[in-house]
This record gives C-alpha cells, structure tokens and sequence, in this order.
C-alpha cells in the first residue's frame, strides 16, 4: 500500500504541475487550486463516508455478536466446511472466522454494500487471532480480501435501482451478465492468491487441501481428523444446491425480493437469537460497541486513500490514461466511454457510481445500449479494491499486505474481462 499510494499522489503531483506550469485550466480555477480543491474535499467526504459506516458497523456487528452468542457461526462453519477447510487450511474448521467469512461472501452476493463490511471486518479480527506476525497479513487474510473483492453476485440492487430510474426497459438484465462476471473474477481470486502466494515463497504448491504456510501459526491449524463433528457430506451438497438455486430466483424476481433482504436478515438473526435463548438486547449492545470502535478506527486510512484517488482525478491524469488507452482498448469491446468506469472502480466506489449515472442517463447511449449494460455490469460485478484493502487492513492494523493486492486486481481485470465478453456475447 505504501508504493501504490505514493505512486498515485505523485502522478497527481506531476500531472497537475505540468498544467500550472502551462496554463491549462481545471474545473476550479488553476490547476493546483483545483487539486487543493479536491484534496480538501476528498479530505471532508471520507470522515463523511466513516461517520456513515457508524450507523451500519454499529447495528450489524451487533447482529452478528447476537447469532455468534447462539452459535449459527459455528452451524454455518460445519455446513459448507468441505469447501472452506480447502480453500482456508490455516484456519480451523470450527474458528469463528469462518461463520464471519461466509456471511460476508453471503451479504457481498446479495448486493448489500456497506452492510457487508461489518461481517468482513468481524471476519478479519477473527482471522487476527490466528496471526503469528501480527501487522504482516497471512495467506488467509490475503485469499479471503481477494475473494471479497471479486464476490459472486446474484443481486446487485443498487444498479438495477439506478437503471430503473434512468429509465430502463430491462432493469434486470444484468443480473446474468454480473452473475458471468464475478465467477470468472471469483475463480481467479482463488487461484491467484494461491498462485502468488507459493511465488512469494519460492516452494512448489502444495495440495488442494494445503499444507501449513510458512510463518503463520500452525499450532492453529486443524488436526488430522479434525471433520469429526460436520454434518454429512448430503447436507453440505444440499445447502450448496439450495444456494445454486437462488440465481434463477434472482434473476426472476430480484426486484420483488431486494427490499425484503435487510428487514429480513434482522428479523432472522434477532429470531435465531431468540430461538437459541441468547439475551438479545445485552448481546446486541456488547457487539454494538465493537461496532463503533471498529468505524473511529478506520478513519485514518479511509483519509489516505481517498485523499489520493481524489487528487488522481482531479489532477486530469485519469483523463490522460482515458485518451491514451480507449482507442487500444475499443478494438477489443471496451469502448472509451466504458474506460473511464473500469478504471475508477478498484479506486473509488463514489467515483464511479458517479460516471455510470452520467453514461446511462446520457440520451446518446442510454441504460440499455451495449455500454450501458456493460458499465452496469462493471459496477455490479467489481467492487472498490483500494477502499476494501484500507478498511480491512486498518481495522486490524496490518500494514505488510503481502500478495493481497496483487490477486484481487488480478481478479478485478478478470472480472472486467468477462464483463466485456459475457456483454458482447448477450447485447453486443
């Protein structure tokens, strides 16, 4: 992170001097005065964007605290733990964070934004305790932000919302083009933090169950055996079918189902809690504070980060990138309006929420042209690779990323990739 955010203001830096020094205008006067502009700005809105978080940290870290007390993280653990003891052997079948991981992955494929980000970071202090190099992020760590990143999704609300309200025929209709998208992203966030993982190393990679990775603590690891006490492997293939089965009832009925999503997940966490005989409010409380404090926490690195995506675009050197590459990249389905989009996703969610409500609403391409439906799908299918990695990282402190960033903008251009070929194929 220390290179990418020094690389990104000093390009800024250059950039926007280059302008001064010639005279070339911004949007607020000289070229550094807008640059100042934007820095002050970026500045205010990600204390803004934190104070938001509060709120949603707040009431879903309580919930979760709320079904850890009535043990649903551990229900939830034993029913998928074939897939996730190969896809996490460093973390016991049984450890909290894998109930956190998955009702991240769950929330991420729902379309449920920031209400996601409270299970990861529930899910990243869980897998905290595992680290023996506390600061440095261990391979879990780094294949679990990966996956987070690149998360398959049945339901991306907030675009079919926008796309609705830019006046789409077919508001709907990306739900197969994102769902294409995120299992090519998801697959290559698999094997890329594994791939880059053992070329850190230097070893040969060790089998699909995996072998203790060097430096991390094995004493944590599952013991031989240690699938005594998960449910049958019917139940798991069961559940896993039960899951498969709701992409068609996405696609069919995502926007009769969407609203019911948050209400419900209250509802239900507050009744398995009840059921389970857990003391609701007390629970909710104590996990509510956590909540908090997780939210003042991140402030800083919320600060940095946006800071420096702020001054990237105000400074004119996304536009450059923009005229330079749309003529390459418009041969190969990604035409120039859409660069722009790919570009800012991994950087600023805002940024880019902004430029798909211009390109959809511009009457001459509009939502369901070959370009709207693909910077739809770019904005349901990726997610914001730098603000995931300064909030995850910042809540437990790790400052050593390793491999991490490498796999999930690894995952991020696959998933553009497929974006642009499931588009081309489907509307193109």
């Amino acid at each position: 992170m220390n290179a990418v955010f020094l690389v990104i203001v000093l390009v800024a830096f250059l950039t926007t001097a280059w302008h001064q020094i010639f005279d070339i205008p911004g949007p607020d006067g000289s070229a550094m005065a807008s640059l100042s502009k934007a820095m002050i700005d970026s500045a205010a809105g990600s204390v803004e964007l934190a104070l938001g978080l509060v709120g949603v940290m707040t009431l879903f870290l309580g919930l979760v605290k709320v079904v850890e007390a009535g043990g649903m993280m551990v229900v939830l653990a034993r029913l998928i733990r074939p897939i996730m003891v190969r896809l996490f052997p460093q973390v016991p079948a049984d450890h909290p964070a894998m109930g956190a991981m998955i009702l991240n992955v769950a929330a991420n494929g729902l379309g449920l934004g920031n209400a996601a980000t409270p299970f990861g970071i529930k899910a990243m202090k869980e897998l905290n305790t595992l680290n023996s190099r506390p600061g440095t992020a261990t391979d879990a760590m780094a294949l679990f932000l990966a996956i987070n990143t690149s998360n398959v999704t049945l339901l991306p609300t907030g675009v079919i919302a926008l796309r609705a309200a830019a006046g789409s025929m077919d508001p709907a209709g990306i739900l197969p083009t994102t769902l294409f998208a995120t299992l090519c992203s998801t697959i290559t966030a698999v094997i890329a933090a594994r791939l880059y993982s053992w070329w850190a190393r230097g070893t040969s990679p060790p089998p699909i169950a995996g072998d203790a990775v060097s430096g991390e603590n094995d004493s944590n690891l599952p013991e031989e055996g240690g699938d005594a006490g998960a449910y049958p492997a019917w139940i798991s293939l069961l559940a896993v079918c039960v899951a498969l089965s709701l992409i068609p009832l996405t696609i069919f009925y995502g926007r009769v189902v969407s609203p019911w999503i948050i209400p419900g997940l209250m509802m239900g966490f507050i009744g398995f809690g009840a059921i389970r005989r857990v003391r609701i409010y007390e629970v909710f409380v104590e996990g509510a504070k956590e909540g908090f404090q997780v939210a003042v926490k991140i402030i800083p690195y919320l600060v940095a980060i946006l800071v420096a995506v702020g001054m990237f675009r105000a400074s004119g050197a996304l536009d450059a990138m923009v005229s330079v590459l749309g003529p390459l990249t418009g041969a190969v389905g990604l035409p120039a309006e859409a660069l722009p989009m790919a570009l800012l996703r991994p950087l600023s969610g805002s940024g880019a929420y902004g430029i798909l409500a211009s390109i959809i609403n511009d009457p001459a391409i509009g939502p369901d042209s070959y370009t709207g439906f693909l910077v739809s799908t770019f904005q349901g299918s990726t997610e914001t690779t730098f603000y995931v990695l300064a909030v995850y990282f910042g809540a437990v402190q790790v400052r050593r990323v390793r491999h991490t960033m490498a796999a999930a903008l690894t995952a991020d251009l696959a998933g553009i990739t497929g974006a642009v070929a499931i588009c081309l194929y489907l509307y193109g």
